[in-house]
């Protein structure tokens, strides 16, 4: 048997799980918590917010996801749409300032079971930062995956890219960055 030494887990095996949400959905209970640190939430919009995967593929995974729960794009509203392509591209520039990746994934699993998803009833976004030669001999020979700075590290750092963005606001310590895009400041990247 593979043995990972991951003491940083331990916050999210504990967590409280009180069921919140629709039908203990993660991704409605998460944004009504009191701590956005503790959940890992960097940024938000009126309509979305970004996430860290607890489960990464790689440093820097994030999800962006709309507050609404729901597994169709087709139920979401016309600003709801635009706000979540909004927030992606925006996430994608925090990865670019945060960790400076050669690349980048960004999808979605839809439909559940066999699209790979744990999560198929509240649509989200992946967005996975790449770099050449972060796959090595790991996965290949030893089935392993290598996560090479601890969760709360990544929080800080990409936290940090987002509240340096145009229409970027940050009430606390432990608040994610609030993004409004009706500032009246045109965004460039």
């Amino acid at each position: 048997m593979d043995q990972i030494f991951a003491p940083w887990r331990i916050d999210w095996v504990e967590r409280d799980d009180d069921g919140d949400g629709d039908d203990g959905c993660p991704f409605c209970a998460l944004p009504e918590a009191d701590d956005d640190g503790e959940s890992r939430i960097v940024a938000r919009t009126e309509h979305s917010f970004v996430l860290l995967n607890n489960y990464p593929y790689n440093p820097g995974h994030a999800m962006v996801i709309p507050y609404r729960h729901t597994g169709s794009w087709g139920d979401l509203t016309d600003a709801e749409l635009l706000d979540h392509a909004k927030l992606k591209t925006r996430t994608l520039d925090a990865l670019d300032a945060a960790l400076d990746p050669d690349a980048a994934n960004a999808g979605e699993n839809l439909g559940g079971g066999p699209s790979g998803g744990s999560i198929d009833d509240h649509l989200h976004t992946h967005v996975v930062p790449r770099w050449g030669g972060d796959t090595n001999f790991m996965p290949v020979v030893g089935d392993t995956k290598v996560i090479v700075e601890a969760l709360d590290d990544t929080y800080e750092r990409l936290r940090g890219a987002f509240a340096e963005q145009s229409g970027a606001d940050v009430d606390g310590e432990d608040d994610a960055v609030f993004l409004d895009f009706d500032a009246g400041t045109e965004y460039d990247g």
